[in-house]
């Protein structure tokens, strides 16, 4: 067994036991989900923008995916909820006043802390680096720290004035109980609002009809007015009433034509010979033998 020299093996060098877990690091876990996209796994940068079950994104990674959601990407998954930019709010972040960046260590060779975060709460002033439960509203997008909120409890927005309820509040990056109660509340407000859209469809598709119908009813009631109008008139027209002269002989007074009734120009027999005169369909518009010329010309009226 080799122990040359003297050697005395030891009991764990002999002996294979069970393996151990490897367990991932807690501060390069809170790195990757507080400083890092969730989808393209790049530092994260304004505009910075979160889903409905708190997760954080690039803007631009964001729209890049939902351009082309063809690609081959590697946290696919991660955004599988997400159907288009409406479905992600904008963050209104705080910046901390005490994060330097990344310039200060461009050689490596100063000690970098890895819990100092680039926002932090604008109420109590708390780090946004993972160590403590933070927030946003889902109607403005601000960022509190759940210290902040459970301490000054109030309707409005701190940051902003806006107002808001409970269901709009959206845990950043929570345990897996609470991104089920998200996902919970996120398939409520998507019903609600597929709800909402028919509700609206249904009652536009209402008042379209309304207006139709009260038309049809409009010109129904109006047909047989026209018709008794038209038949007094026929009527009227049909018996013509003696008037009696100064030299005492009667003349007959025609009546005068509903406005309702429609007649043609040729039907109007008591139009004057002036106003015949006036359309080409008169007889002194007709042209005699004299005046038409012996040769054919493209206007049919050439003298």
């Amino acid at each position: 067994m080799g122990c040359d020299g003297g050697t005395i093996p030891k009991r764990h060098e002999l002996v294979k036991g069970p393996k151990k877990v490897e367990k991932v690091d807690k501060n390069a876990e809170l790195a990757a989900k507080w400083k890092y996209c969730a989808l393209s796994q790049e530092k994260l940068r304004r505009p910075i923008v979160a889903c409905e079950l708190g997760k954080l994104y690039n803007k631009d990674a964001l729209i890049e995916y939902l351009l082309d959601k063809s690609a081959e990407r590697p946290n696919i998954e991660v955004v599988a909820h997400i159907r288009g930019i409406k479905d992600v709010k904008e963050l209104n972040l705080t910046e901390n006043p005490a994060w330097e960046g990344e310039r200060r260590n461009t050689k490596g060779d100063c000690y970098e802390d890895m819990h100092c975060a680039m926002f932090i709460c604008p109420v109590v002033g708390l780090e946004m680096n993972g160590k403590h439960k933070f927030c946003f509203l889902h109607t403005c997008g601000c960022v509190f720290s759940d210290r902040a909120l459970r301490e000054v409890k109030t309707e409005i927005c701190h940051k902003c004035g806006d107002p808001f309820q409970e269901d709009d509040i959206v845990v950043l990056n929570g345990s897996k109980e609470e991104q089920e109660k998200l996902q919970k509340t996120m398939e409520e407000r998507r019903a609600k609002a597929k709800t909402g859209k028919k509700s609206k469809k249904s009652k536009s598709a209402e008042t379209v009809s309304k207006p139709s119908d009260s038309k049809v009813s409009s010109d129904s009631k109006s047909a047989p007015v026209n018709g008794e109008s038209s038949g007094s008139s026929n009527s009227s027209g049909s018996s013509s009433d003696s008037v009696p002269g100064p030299s005492g002989s009667s003349k007959t007074v025609k009546p005068v034509a509903a406005a309702g009734s429609k007649r043609s120009i040729q039907q109007m027999d008591e139009k004057s010979e002036a106003y015949k005169s006036l359309f080409t369909s008169h007889s002194s518009a007709k042209r005699t033998k004299d005046q038409l010329s012996n040769w054919v010309t493209h206007t049919p009226y050439h003298f």
